[in-house]
């Protein structure tokens, strides 16, 4: 741009543009002189040819007028009358005169001159003179006409003046993008639109209320499940909102509505319907309520709304919820309507505490119903794995593997399955005892396994281990010596986890008495070489298992007539034994024994697998063919409980080898016994069990004594541990410390006897000033 400096009174700056110009190629020394022409309407050209140049450019050069146009004297009441025709047009639904184009430049124009201001305030005055009479149509409404129609003729004011203002807003563009624009406490044209709508018909209390009633009521009717006309609702509730009165006007008397409605609901339902339906019920609500909001509701009362509903329905109504139905959908193992239960209480503030609490209690009572009730005890275990099986089902399955609720379900098995002491764990050494015996059939390896694992998760929550080492070190010396164990890898796995759970300690006996068996094995391959070389070799085949008495339950010894030639191979055994192993001392265990008899009945050969009681009292028919119980008890030496056990299953089982005078199933004492020969079986061996004696209550009781005198032991070294190290120390610190090393669960009162016991015992004694001071004796 290049520009010119004449003529700047009153003038913009002038452009100049280069114009391409043809060479003029005449004789190359000719000289041009500039040629200069002035034009009437105020634009000079200039020619000018340059010597030796090619390509020169003439410039072009334009220059407004000097003097401004003038507009005729009626031009802006001429325009603005068009323009107001035009409004009113718009306004009320007829045809324009003029060309929308021509309409907005007559706009330009007049704010082109200044104008804008009055054109602002006519159009604003002629807008509001037409809302303001739109208002009589709401007043005059005959109040017995439908709250539907009344809508509508709301919805259809609300879009005809949208539709108006933008339709205004085109034509007045110009001014709302640079007067209106430019001053910035002035409405835009739709703003205007808005504020008029507002202040004139929507603002006006009767309009205000009967229109917010009439959508209350289209909301209520569609939640007592008639249908509404939802797009009308999306439309009306949308100019509330446009209008900036969504809030005080309706969102604030349809929330106190919605929180009268589900408070009086959820009270109702909850006497009339089961926990199941009322939960189905809420989720329905609630499902029901954001699809409101996602069609016609506000975004912003989601939050609220959906707030209130859940307070009211479940809020209110928790604990009564929890009391009446979690029992009956844990009982029901009711899986989808806890998950759904987990996913409403989540939603809610204190739900899943209170829920966490409850399932701790119900835990807690059902559980406390299996471990408490003794007539239940023959499947306590079984019992509680299916308990703990359902409820890892639950946790994981309903309560989203909610940490809190796995470690609830923990503190609750620990909780009551030691409210019983002792007892538990017995019962659950016996379990294990039938699943690792032989003869199980119930399960694989693989299952087996499984099994394994879950006791040891029972096993766990156990306080007092040391009762189910004691039973469980009793059953296993049965399956061991009997060789009734189902598989010795099972054992030893079994035997893995008690030592991964308790220590290296907790087995050390176990381990033990796997080892003296393996031991056994390798001393009767010696011992058959040994007899071998003899000069007299035995008809009987000797097996013996050598037992170190530390690692075995204590057995009675029990004296009886062996025969001679029984006594005979001890007595070598003994030579061959001691021989090898000098200072030490072998004490026969007779209840322990079984054997293998060949004897010769009228159907054939046949071989009886038996115990050593068995063994002798049938080796009695070879010396006579009948004896009396007395003869019997007499010749054996077994004691006389044991001896009727022995002869009721020889005479009474299922193999009756024997036959007893006179007929019944228990051996009285003038019964006698013969041999019999027409005993048949479709065994060549047969397995003749020996009549079980139900474990009685002394030997329970025995093996629950031997496991108090043990702890006993374990208490008094750890008193004398503590004493040793602190040398002075007060009773309650004392009794804190014992707690924090024993492992087994301990009464107060147990605790002091020890102590007074070790105080006589010159281990430690009281301070003479204070009684409750403890002083270390070296």
């Amino acid at each position: 741009l290049a520009i010119d400096s004449t003529n700047t009174s009153q003038q913009r700056p002038s452009c100049s543009l280069p114009i391409m110009a043809e060479d003029i190629r005449q004789d190359k020394k000719a000289n041009f002189s500039a040629l200069t022409e002035h034009n009437n309407n105020g634009v000079t050209r200039t020619s000018g040819l340059a010597s030796n140049k090619t390509g020169a450019s003439k410039k072009l050069v334009i220059k407004n007028f000097k003097d401004r146009p003038k507009l005729a004297e009626t031009y802006t009441e001429d325009t603005w009358l068009k323009l107001r025709d035009a409004v009113g047009a718009i306004q009320n639904s007829t045809s324009i005169k003029y060309n929308l184009e021509e309409l907005y430049q007559a706009v330009e124009n007049l704010c082109s001159y200044k104008v804008s201001p009055t054109l602002y305030k006519q159009l604003r005055q002629l807008c509001e003179e037409h809302v303001q009479a739109q208002i009589h149509q709401f007043r005059e409404y005959p109040s017995r006409a439908s709250v539907l129609s009344f809508l509508k003729r709301m919805n259809r004011c609300w879009q005809d003046h949208c539709r108006q203002t933008i339709m205004i807003r085109s034509i007045f563009l110009f001014l709302d993008r640079t007067y209106v624009l430019q001053n910035s406490l002035l409405p835009s044209i739709w703003d205007t639109g808005l504020e008029l709508f507002r202040t004139h018909i929507v603002s006006d209390g009767a309009v205000q209320k009967r229109t917010v009633d009439g959508i209350l009521e289209q909301i209520e009717r569609e939640r007592n499940g008639e249908t509404v006309d939802r797009s009308l609702l999306r439309s009306l509730l949308g100019m509330l909102s446009d209008l900036q009165v969504y809030k005080e006007s309706f969102e604030e008397r349809f929330l106190t509505d919605t929180n009268r409605l589900y408070a009086a609901e959820g009270q109702r339902l909850m006497q009339e319907r089961d926990v199941p339906e009322y939960l189905h019920h809420v989720a329905r609500r609630l499902e029901e309520e954001n699809d409101r909001v996602i069609s016609y509701l506000d975004q912003s009362t989601q939050k609220p709304l959906i707030s209130n509903v859940e307070k009211q329905l479940l809020g209110e109504h928790m604990a009564a919820i929890l009391q009446k139905g979690l029992s009956i959908l844990l009982d029901g193992n009711r899986v989808t309507e806890l998950a759904l239960l987990y996913q409403l209480f989540s939603k809610v503030k204190g739900g899943l505490p209170t829920l966490l609490q409850h399932w701790r209690d119900y835990i807690k009572s059902f559980g406390g119903e299996i471990v408490g009730t003794p007539e239940k005890d023959k499947d306590m275990v079984q019992d509680l794995l299916d308990f703990k099986d359902k409820m890892d089902n639950v946790t994981q399955g309903c309560f989203n593997r909610n940490e809190s609720f796995i470690n609830a379900m923990k503190e609750a098995f620990e909780a009551f399955i030691n409210k019983r002491p002792n007892k538990p764990a017995e019962l659950i050494a016996k379990y294990v005892d039938s699943k690792l015996r032989a003869g199980n059939k119930e399960a694989t390896e693989e299952e087996l396994e499984r099994i394994l694992d879950k006791i040891m998760i029972i096993f766990r929550f156990i306080h007092g281990k040391d009762v189910f080492e004691a039973f469980y070190k009793k059953d296993l010396a049965k399956r061991l010596l009997v060789g009734k164990s189902a598989s010795v890898d099972a054992e030893k796995s079994m035997l893995s986890k008690l030592k991964h759970e308790c220590g290296a300690a907790f087995t050390s006996k176990l381990e033990g008495m796997f080892k003296d068996m393996e031991l056994s094995k390798d001393v009767m391959i010696q011992f058959k070489q040994y007899t071998q070389n003899q000069s007299e070799p035995s008809q009987i085949e000797l097996t013996v298992n050598i037992l170190t008495m530390g690692y075995w339950p204590t057995y009675t010894p029990m004296e009886v007539h062996l025969p001679p030639e029984m006594v005979k191979l001890q007595e070598v055994f003994k030579l061959f034994y001691l021989g090898k192993h000098s200072g030490r001392k072998l004490q026969w265990q007779p209840t322990l024994g079984h054997a293998v008899l060949r004897t010769e009945f009228k159907e054939g050969k046949k071989e009886l697998q038996v115990s050593l009681f068995q063994t002798l009292v049938l080796l009695m028919f070879n010396e006579a063919e009948e004896f009396s119980v007395e003869e019997i008890k007499s010749a054996t030496g077994i004691e006389e409980g044991e001896l009727r056990r022995t002869l009721q299953s020889l005479a009474c089982g299922k193999a009756r080898v024997l036959n007893k005078n006179p007929r019944g199933k228990d051996v009285e004492d003038g019964d006698r016994f013969n041999f019999n020969n027409e005993f048949r079986h479709k065994l060549f061996r047969i397995k003749i069990n020996q009549i079980q004696m139900k474990e009685t209550v002394e030997e329970q009781v025995s093996t629950t004594e031997r496991v108090f005198q043990d702890r006993q032991y374990q208490i008094d070294a750890a008193v004398v541990r503590i004493m040793k190290m602190r040398k002075t120390l007060s009773h309650n610190l004392l009794v804190s410390e014992l707690y924090n090393q024993l492992k087994f669960p301990v009464k107060p009162g147990d605790l002091k006897k020890r102590i007074e016991s070790l105080i006589d015992r010159d281990y430690m004694e009281r301070d003479k000033e204070s009684p409750n001071q403890y002083h270390y004796v070296a």
